[in-house]
């Protein structure tokens, strides 16, 4: 089998790390800057250790942007709010497989609402719980770092993860967006990249400097150099 091209890397700035006081004009300012997606963290201060937003507050920011919304449920249970977050302008929902009873029956409900259906794995996730679920999934996110707050340090030791999951899309003839989450700059990304993602999720290392440096920003993670950053992370 001929293996097809990697799609070029994408960058999913998460706003998260960007002034709630402007948070329109934010998105308005990254999408400008060369965002390709607009990354939405969503958490309910029980699946993870913080609070963040809602569906209406996303029904607002739509507004803002045409690029994809790509909505990361941190939330248990998660199934009930798929609707909700679907109607609010979620053009992609990404679960958890510890938010759910059936992981299988979440995508199937994702797919039905006509959504990119994702699975995030946290650091201590096995990456065995894909073996079932790929042919469901439009995206993976492995977390390199554990859910709930932002400016965390990259974890090295998801870098063996990232590999194994790219083998697994690989492997299948049906594309599948790799998607990185935590501590993503200028000196993991190149990690990431190698490993095998191909969409950067970052907060502060894109939203740190102000709206003048956004388009730098993301071009630095988009086409950073690619040797000599591992003495950088790990010990």
């Amino acid at each position: 089998m001929v293996e097809s091209p990697r799609p070029p890397v994408r960058v999913a700035p998460s706003i998260l790390s960007a002034d709630f006081a402007r948070l329109g004009e934010d998105i308005r300012a990254i999408d400008k800057a060369g965002a390709d997606w607009i990354h939405v963290d969503v958490m309910d201060g029980h699946f993870v250790p913080n609070l963040t937003i809602g569906p209406t507050v996303i029904r607002a920011l739509r507004a803002y942007s045409d690029k994809p919304f790509d909505v990361h449920l941190m939330i248990s249970p998660v199934d009930p709010y798929l609707e909700a977050f679907a109607e609010a302008g979620a053009d992609g929902l990404t679960v958890h497989p510890e938010a759910g009873p059936h992981l299988h029956r979440t995508l199937q409900a994702i797919r039905r609402l006509g959504k990119r259906a994702g699975v995030a794995l946290n650091p201590g996730s096995p990456v065995s719980v894909l073996d079932h679920v790929l042919e469901d999934l439009d995206l993976v996110l492995v977390m390199t770092v554990n859910p709930g707050f932002g400016g965390q340090r990259f974890i090295p030791g998801m870098i063996e993860k990232i590999a194994r999951v790219r083998a697994m899309i690989d492997a299948r003839d049906r594309p599948i967006a790799l998607q990185v989450d935590g501590g993503i700059n200028s000196d993991t990304a190149p990690l990431a990249i190698n490993a095998g993602a191909d969409v950067l999720v970052a907060g502060s290392a894109v939203f740190s400097g102000g709206a003048r440096r956004y388009a730098h920003n993301i071009m630095a993670l988009r086409a950073p150099e690619h040797e000599g950053r591992l003495a950088a992370v790990v010990p």
